[in-house]
C-alpha cells in the first residue's frame, strides 16, 4: 500500500488505517451493539494482512475493551503496526462518560491505556476532545494548554512518541501548538459531513498537520451494505439507532446517494463504501482514513479504497446527486 508521511512525525502510514470504535462493543453510551471478540481480532488481522499499518482506538471505546482486544491481537506480533489512542473521555462506576483535560487525569489515563494496550509506548496520543457533548471547554476541568503540556511530559519520558488532537477547530489547534508541536488532527469527514473542508482542512494543510480523517462511510452508511431493514434491527445500545442520519426524512436521500456510489463503483470494481472512502482521499489535506471493520470479511471491501482514482465524471455524478440531496 501508498505510504503518507503523517504531519511532521516520522510515521509513514497507510492511506487507510483499522478503526477500533466498532469492536468496544455495546452496552455504553456509544456503543455498537453487541461484537465477538473474535471477529474482531479476526478483522484486525485481515486488515493487517492486506498491509495496512496503523490501528486507530481510544479509551472511552467499551469504556477500555476496545483497547483491550487491540492489545490482544498485537501482543506477539513479529512486526507491530502504529497504535493510535486518545485521551479526555472518562468514565464513572457507572459507566457514564465525562470529559477532563486536567494534568493528573490525562496522566492516568495514559498510563492506563499503555497496561491496557500491552505496549511500553504509545506512537499517537490525541486529546479526543476539547470540549464534551456540547457544552464550552470551560464546562470540563482543565483546559487544552494543561492537556497538551502534560502530553509533552509524557513524550519526553517516552510514554508516547507524538501528539495529535481531534474533533479540534482551527484556533484549538492553534492554541494546542503553542504548547507543544501537534503531528495530527483527527475530525469527521464523509460525504454527509463535508464541514471541516472550509476551513479546518485548510488549516492543517498549511501548517503541515497531518490528517487521519474518521468515519468516511458515516458510520457505515455509505457501506453499500446498509439496508432499512437492517436499520430497523439495530439493537437498543447501538448509537446509530437514534442518529438523524439513519431515520427519515435523512434515511431516504442517503441511500439514493448510495445507488450514486453503487454505480460508480462499478466503473471501478469497487464497492459504494470505497468509494465514500476515495472521496476523502482525494482530499489533499488528508493523509489518511480510519475504516472502522467488525469482522475479516469486511476487510475486503474497503481495502482497495487507496487505489480508486475518482474522475471528473465521477465527481460531477456526486455532485449533482449532493446537489439534489440539499435542495
Amino acid at each position: 500500500m501508498t505510504l503518507r508521511t503523517l504531519g511532521k512525525s516520522d510515521m509513514k502510514i497507510t492511506r487507510i488505517g483499522i478503526g477500533a470504535w466498532a469492536i468496544g462493543g455495546g452496552k455504553w453510551e456509544f456503543g455498537w451493539g453487541p461484537q465477538d471478540d473474535a471477529e474482531s481480532i479476526a478483522a484486525i488481522h485481515a486488515g493487517l494482512d492486506r498491509g495496512i499499518n496503523w490501528i486507530d482506538t481510544a479509551a472511552a471505546y467499551g469504556l477500555g475493551h476496545s483497547e483491550t482486544v487491540v492489545g490482544r491481537v498485537i501482543n506477539g506480533l513479529q512486526t507491530r503496526p502504529y497504535i493510535f489512542t486518545k485521551c479526555s473521555l472518562v468514565w464513572d462506576e457507572s459507566g457514564r462518560i465525562g470529559h477532563s483535560l486536567r494534568a493528573d487525569s490525562i496522566r492516568r489515563e495514559a498510563e492506563a491505556s499503555l497496561k491496557r494496550l500491552g505496549v511500553d509506548t504509545i506512537d499517537l496520543y490525541q486529546i479526543h476532545w476539547p470540549a464534551w457533548n456540547g457544552h464550552s471547554e470551560n464546562a470540563s476541568p482543565g483546559s487544552i494548554e494543561e492537556a497538551v503540556g502534560t502530553m509533552a511530559k509524557l513524550k519526553a519520558e517516552g510514554k508516547i512518541r507524538h501528539i495529535g488532537v481531534s474533533n479540534f477547530d482551527a484556533r484549538q489547534m492553534q492554541r494546542a501548538s503553542h504548547v507543544a508541536p501537534i503531528v495530527s488532527l483527527q475530525p469527521p469527514y464523509s460525504l454527509l459531513a463535508p464541514e471541516v473542508e472550509a476551513a479546518i482542512l485548510p488549516y492543517a494543510q498549511q501548517n503541515n498537520i497531518g490528517v487521519i480523517v474518521y468515519s468516511p462511510m458515516a458510520s457505515g452508511l455509505l457501506s453499500g451494505a446498509m439496508t432499512r431493514e437492517r436499520i430497523a434491527a439495530f439493537p437498543q445500545d447501538d448509537w446509530r439507532k437514534h442518529n438523524p442520519n439513519f431515520q427519515e426524512p435523512l434515511l431516504s436521500r442517503n441511500l439514493r446517494l448510495v445507488e450514486t456510489l453503487r454505480s460508480i463503483g462499478k466503473g471501478h470494481n469497487a464497492t459504494p463504501g470505497e468509494v465514500a472512502i476515495a472521496w476523502t482521499l482525494r482530499n489533499p489535506a488528508v493523509t489518511g482514513a480510519i475504516v472502522g471493520v467488525r469482522s475479516a470479511q469486511q476487510v475486503s471491501g474497503i481495502a482497495n479504497a487507496p487505489d480508486i482514482k475518482l474522475s471528473h465524471e465521477d465527481m460531477l455524478e456526486i455532485e449533482q446527486v449532493l446537489t439534489l440531496q440539499t435542495a
